[in-house]
């Protein structure tokens, strides 16, 4: 297997002592201060993409955190950002219509307090995943289109400023344009007659946390192609409107089946405009069989899905834009894709097995951070 392989680097600094005047004579020097103990591993993940200023993170399955010891501890240990997989999704924290729901959130935001990681905010504006009483299918409402406007508005003041402060990337909104690069025929353009509401949320996200970054987030952005150029355009019309966006997500949901993206190019040129770039649900899916879901049918498969993870790792690498890196979730065991790929039945997309021990694309991700140290430092 190919690998990319960066100059190493050595970094030095001088350290500046000042002092007020020299001890009294025959004055005990005072003990040294014993450093706290790192609170994780050396070669963990996050540990090797900090020496390059990457965020190394994760989606993560609120059940399962804090109730699986070995969840919970791989979470702490190898990544220094987390993403809610679900708990801040709009159906999740308005089931009830103005009545808000923040606990599993919270707690989430806690955890990452406690162990030193970044939050990711996922996410504000979706046609998917909404409460019943907005919309069932995220195409038709019963509210008038006004009534969406004011709901809207008010969901991500709401939010926002629930979680002032805490957020350090919010995915503002997520997947506007189709595959065909047209713009989703959602309750939202529906209400607005066109796109506008994609800079209407920007805007309100920026006055509820100015000090968020706001991200425009999709799938299938690492392909040029229409729908990549799409976003290209829409990033550009925002920007003069002086919409406040920050940067833009590459989910990276990737398949053995398919061709590898030209993905660096496309980092490269939205960085161009500016911007943050951040690869934000990663995952390398491949066919396996139907009564195992998470074993590949090709035994070479796993080899494949190595490369895609190492190329994708190492194109955020080279693009000093690229602050943060995460994988869709760990645990095979807890990955989305074995329900929603089902003809042909599709799994085995992440890093660690269905037991969450570490598979061979952890270990080629662990070594491309290794090996980073000439990487561009974000």
């Amino acid at each position: 297997m190919r690998r990319l392989r960066l100059p190493l680097s050595v970094v030095s600094a001088a350290m500046l002592l000042t002092f007020a005047g020299p001890p009294p004579a025959g004055a005990t020097p005072p003990p040294a201060k014993p450093s706290a103990p790192q609170a994780y591993p050396a070669d963990s993940l996050r540990a090797l993409a900090a020496r390059v200023g990457l965020r190394i993170g994760t989606a993560v399955n609120a059940d399962q955190l804090g109730t699986n010891e070995k969840y919970t501890q791989i979470t702490a240990q190898q990544f220094s950002s987390v993403t809610a997989e679900n708990a801040m999704k709009w159906a999740e924290v308005e089931a009830v219509r103005g009545t808000y729901t923040f606990q599993k959130a919270d707690q989430l935001v806690a955890f990452a307090k406690k162990n030193k990681q970044l939050v990711r905010g996922h996410t504000l504006v979706w046609h998917n995943q909404l409460p019943t009483w907005l919309s069932a299918d995220g195409t038709t409402t019963t509210l008038s289109d006004d009534e969406v406007k004011a709901a809207l508005k008010k969901h991500i003041f709401e939010t926002m400023r629930h979680f002032k402060g805490d957020i350090w990337q919010w995915d503002v909104v997520n997947e506007a344009f189709d595959d065909n690069g047209q713009p989703r025929q959602s309750i939202w353009y529906k209400a607005w007659g066109g796109t506008g509401y994609i800079a209407d949320a920007f805007r309100w996200a920026h006055q509820a946390d100015p000090k968020a970054l706001l991200f425009y987030n999709d799938y299938n952005l690492e392909f040029t192609g229409v729908k990549s150029d799409a976003v290209y355009a829409m990033v550009r019309s925002l920007q003069a409107q002086r919409v406040p966006i920050h940067g833009v997500g590459f989910q990276g949901h990737l398949s053995t089946q398919y061709g590898y993206p030209d993905l660096s190019n496309n980092l490269e040129r939205f960085a161009a405009l500016g911007l943050k770039v951040a690869l934000t649900e990663v995952d390398v899916r491949t066919q396996t069989k139907p009564d195992a879901v998470n074993e590949p049918v090709n035994a070479l498969a796993p080899y494949a899905q190595e490369s895609y993870w190492s190329r994708t790792l190492q194109a955020c690498l080279a693009v000093r834009a690229c602050i943060s890196f995460t994988p869709w979730g760990f645990g095979d065991a807890y990955s989305w894709v074995p329900g929603w790929f089902t003809e042909p039945q599709e799994g085995a997309a992440l890093i660690y097995d269905e037991q969450l021990n570490p598979k061979g694309q952890f270990d080629v991700l662990r070594q491309d951070l290794a090996l980073a140290s000439g990487a561009p430092r974000r």
